[in-house]
């Protein structure tokens, strides 16, 4: 009973939200990274608000002044041509600004996330391989007891010595496996440290579970930048075609001549306001109309493209977790199995039948079972970090 009941525990994240126990994920993060992304947002929303304006010509200011022959002239000219209808063209450069906002803002939130995923994946990682070490610890052990009984039956005549030779084999592979673990968990702490707020042990694990495909789908970050890519592309392409259509323009020129009384200048200051109709003639005309056209094209198959993509991306991360479910239920088996043979076991050795290293191995061996468990349980964590990494918040 209390067996079940611990290998339940072990897969206890299956039952939960498909969130982080934390409050925020991005918390992880340095704040020198989070103020990144800060900034890049802003950025964001000064750009767009600058596309927004672009239509908008400025004003241009004029000061002058020329010393001729016969008289000096010296002038200050205010003047003004600003597009009031460019045949759709203001209306699309609006849209364009903020689809291209839209975009840019979900190409950030990617970055964030990857970020996120990879401080996270480090994080399990590290756990991970604290599991594997004292897997790696459990081996050494058993490798250790067998040099031992090895040696004994070789002193006794039962085997020849080649058996203890790849005792001792095994157990120096177990040692450099120990000390090659020992390593990578110094290098996975060093590289958490280059993006994390913290120390890893201040960080709890987060535990996620498996979402629907239409979930996946309906919040996938990728696909919406994609979506976002065809809005921006669409209204380029009316800007675009706008471009060699009729315009309408308001014009206004100011001019102060700046002249003593004595001088010729029959008026001080002029101003003029007129309306401009133009339309430009440009042999590129249609190229260009045709290459918009076909970026538009292609940001629509992009989309189909991203679709089948994230479908079988999905697909594949159920596919490993299926498989990491079957091995947790082998490794249950197992389990299991070692549980009731240490019984007997036991029973053995205390009526003299078994040695006390015998019971020692197969506890050694019940131990790695278990620590397995929870490395297939992080490895399946891992896998659903892959999904968590795409989706919206």
């Amino acid at each position: 009973m209390h067996l079940v009941k611990s290998l339940n525990l072990l897969l206890i994240s299956a039952l939960c939200p498909f969130a982080l126990l934390n409050a925020k994920d991005e918390d992880i993060l340095s704040k020198d990274r989070l103020k990144q992304f800060k900034l890049s947002e802003q950025q964001v929303i000064e750009d767009s608000a600058k596309l927004q304006k672009d239509w908008i010509n400025p004003i241009t200011i004029t000061y002058s002044k020329v010393d001729g022959e016969i008289t000096d002239t010296e002038k200050t000219v205010i003047s003004v041509n600003q597009p009031i209808f460019k045949s759709g063209g203001i209306y699309s450069a609006i849209l364009y600004a903020k689809a291209n906002e839209k975009y840019s803002n979900l190409d950030i939130d990617l970055q964030r996330k990857e970020m996120i995923r990879k401080a996270y994946n480090l994080l399990f990682n590290i756990h991970k391989t604290d599991l594997e070490i004292q897997k790696s610890q459990l081996v050494l052990k058993n490798a250790q007891i067998d040099i031992i009984r090895k040696k004994e039956q070789v002193l006794n005549g039962f085997l020849d010595t080649s058996y203890l030779d790849n005792a001792i084999l095994d157990a120096n592979t177990a040692k450099k496996n120990l000390a090659d673990l020992k390593y990578q968990k110094k290098e996975l702490i060093n590289n958490f440290n280059n993006i994390a707020s913290n120390d890893y042990k201040i960080f709890k694990l987060p535990e996620f579970s498996i979402v629907s495909k239409k979930q996946f789908m309906d919040s996938n970050l990728n696909i919406m930048k994609s979506k976002a890519d065809i809005e921006t592309k669409k209204e380029l392409k009316t800007m675009t075609i706008s471009q060699y259509l009729p315009t309408v323009s308001a014009t206004y020129d100011f001019t102060r001549n700046h002249g003593n009384s004595s001088s010729n200048i029959v008026e001080k200051e002029v101003q003029n306001v007129g309306i401009s109709v133009s339309m430009p003639i440009d042999v590129r005309t249609f190229n260009d109309i045709e290459s918009s056209q076909i970026n538009y094209l292609k940001s629509k198959l992009s989309l189909k493209t991203q679709k089948l993509e994230e479908e079988n991306f999905f697909r594949t991360q159920m596919q490993k977790i299926e498989t990491i479910d079957e091995k947790i239920d082998i490794t249950k088996d197992d389990y299991k199995l070692y549980s009731s043979l240490l019984s007997t076991i036991v029973e053995e050795k205390n009526a003299g039948l078994k040695t006390k290293s015998d019971v020692d191995t197969l506890l050694n061996s019940s131990k790695v079972k278990e620590v397995e468990l929870k490395i297939f349980k992080i490895d399946k964590q891992l896998e659903l970090l892959e999904l968590y990494a795409k989706l919206k918040k």
